[in-house]
């Protein structure tokens, strides 16, 4: 009887949505194997994986396109990203919010994904003033308009709600301030209401074709 379950390529997936991400895909049926393409080894403690799916990939991200073999899959799912406090620069946080998913999504096209998902951001507009915003929506247009990449989709998620490996004391009060004037994000406000990572992480995967 053949397999018809799908195969998946996670790039990022130690992040608050990534290891959400994984670890949502490797209890989801639909999936068979899952490739993780990581900066450091994954502990098997935080990705439960008893049908034996996993498969993590050290690699270096300077040298994406060494890697291309790995997207070749039926799903990619990108979760890089970064802060410019964390990068340092502005430089080194387009490097990575735009040049290493933009690279990601060509090698997707090149190995003939079946789809496509990375996480931009809730206002993401390419003629924003605003550095970050505007960064995210030159990456959305970019990759949008990219020919013969199929189902492309990015998910734009305000305020991430979940436990992270690093503490980011602005954003903690930013979510903490919208959770006690969540009754104020409703209509056209809603999209701005902080989000758990769960969720984006869930519809990730309902992006994707099954």
């Amino acid at each position: 009887m053949s397999d018809n379950r799908k195969s998946a390529c996670v790039i990022g997936a130690s992040g608050l949505v990534g290891k959400e991400l994984v670890n949502q895909l490797l209890r989801h049926p639909g999936y068979k194997s899952i490739t993780c393409l990581i900066r450091r080894p994954l502990s098997s403690h935080d990705y439960p994986d008893p049908e034996g799916k996993l498969q993590p990939v050290v690699i270096d991200f300077e040298q994406l396109q060494d890697y291309q073999g790995y997207f070749t899959v039926d799903h990619v799912f990108c979760c890089l990203g970064t802060t410019i406090k964390k990068a340092q620069s502005r430089a080194a946080f387009r490097r990575v919010d735009f040049e290493f998913i933009h690279v990601c999504a060509q090698l997707a096209r090149a190995q003939r994904a079946q789809g496509f998902v990375w996480i931009s951001s809730v206002g993401a507009n390419k003629n924003s003033k605003n550095f970050y915003l505007k960064v995210k929506g030159e990456l959305e247009s970019s990759i949008i308009s990219m020919p013969q990449l199929q189902h492309a989709a990015a998910v734009r998620p305000s305020l991430l709600i979940g436990q992270r490996n690093e503490y980011r004391r602005a954003e903690q009060w930013s979510i903490k301030i919208s959770q006690l004037l969540s009754f104020c994000f409703v209509g056209p406000l809603a999209k701005y209401k902080p989000v758990h990572a769960s969720a984006v992480a869930a519809q990730m995967i309902k992006l994707q074709p099954l």
